[in-house]
């Protein structure tokens, strides 16, 4: 902890404090000094500055980065909505309140082709699509707002309930047996397939109650997302039009060489979290292994120290990028560590293991 406040960005600091430490080795004075100074940091002030008055970023809502596919060129709502969450943010703030209207919207699926978004062009062309992108831009608002801390809301409560009936269903189904199918000269993902994805098992993962009331289905979704996945590339075909695929999830997500280290390290961190928070990691072959190399790659102070580090980790998929790094600079060894201890401090706590400050 004191190296991290020596060296962490303001997020980082702040989060130690409500995130990691004991509630009673907290100073609430410290805490509001530093949420403060996170309104002001300049990180915070650039994303507050490229919302619209309409509440959305980027003219998008899924984009984590530009696809000329789709037409965008910059990253979307809930990548943004939820990096300021990360940043430590209070949800209280103006940014989330104009964000939320918008969210809500979505998660009752209002049929307004103007919130297609990205989708527009593609649902005039193929109307299939018109529910295929209401149902992804369902999970993903749901995730913000549970992420956002609204988990008793009832519209939230009932996306939620939806999501985990539709995930039941499909886990329940021969559909998880032979989940992708050739067709051609390529594999697909059938259109009546619903999978998990990585937005909604970050809202179940968010939502404690829910995995309390539905143990069975929480129990069928770790067997399934720990399982190895299909190594084939596949699209998604959604009427005549085939999408790849982003944040579905058809087996174990994370990918580690021959020493354990993780292939993509934003994306492990992450995922090791939401394992944590479905009381699930010991479930993980892989993360448990990942979980390890981590811990072995720290010093005795907890530190981490990953070997060859001349910048930031780096993920391929950008699903991760509202969250990993919080840290602004990369100009010292330091700097570059400070994520990856602060995650696996965090990991730790969700999980449950004995912590020693120091």
């Amino acid at each position: 902890m004191t190296w991290l406040r020596s060296h962490a960005s303001l997020p980082i600091r702040l989060r130690l404090l409500t995130d990691i430490m004991p509630a009673d080795a907290v100073d609430d004075e410290e805490i509001a000094t530093l949420r403060e100074k996170v309104s002001r940091y300049n990180g915070v002030t650039q994303i507050k500055r490229k919302q619209r008055p309409t509440g959305v970023w980027g003219s998008n809502i899924l984009g984590v980065g530009p696809s000329k596919s789709l037409g965008i060129k910059n990253i979307g709502t809930v990548s943004q909505y939820r990096r300021l969450l990360e940043m430590g943010v209070p949800p209280s703030d103006r940014a989330f309140q104009l964000a939320n209207r918008l969210l809500f919207r979505l998660l009752s699926r209002d049929d307004d082709p103007k919130l297609l978004f990205e989708y527009r062009k593609s649902a005039k062309e193929n109307p299939d699509v018109v529910d295929w992108a209401r149902g992804q831009m369902h999970e993903a608002s749901t995730a913000a707002l549970t992420h956002a801390g609204h988990v008793e809301d009832p519209r939230v409560r009932g996306a939620g309930q939806r999501v985990a009936n539709a995930l039941s269903h499909f886990l329940r189904s021969d559909l998880t047996k032979k989940q992708i199918i050739k067709k051609g000269a390529r594999y697909i993902l059938p259109q009546e397939a619903h999978p998990p994805s990585l937005y909604s098992v970050a809202l179940i993962a968010y939502m404690p109650s829910l995995q309390r009331e539905r143990a069975d289905f929480i129990e069928r979704l770790v067997q399934f997302i720990t399982q190895p996945a299909p190594k084939k590339p596949f699209v998604i075909m959604v009427g005549n039009k085939g999408f790849a695929p982003t944040t579905q999830i058809l087996g174990d997500p994370m990918q580690n060489d021959s020493a354990g280290r993780p292939k993509d390290l934003p994306f492990s961190l992450h995922w090791m979290e939401l394992l944590a928070r479905l009381n699930a990691l010991e479930a993980s072959v892989s993360a448990q292994r990942e979980l390890a190399r981590f811990l072995k790659d720290c010093d005795d102070d907890g530190i981490w120290k990953g070997r060859r580090l001349k910048s930031f980790p780096k993920s391929s998929s950008g699903l991760v990028g509202f969250a990993f790094p919080l840290e602004t600079s990369d100009k010292t060894t330091d700097l570059r560590r400070v994520d990856v201890t602060f995650r696996l401090a965090h990991i730790a706590k969700l999980a449950g293991l004995d912590l020693e400050f120091v």
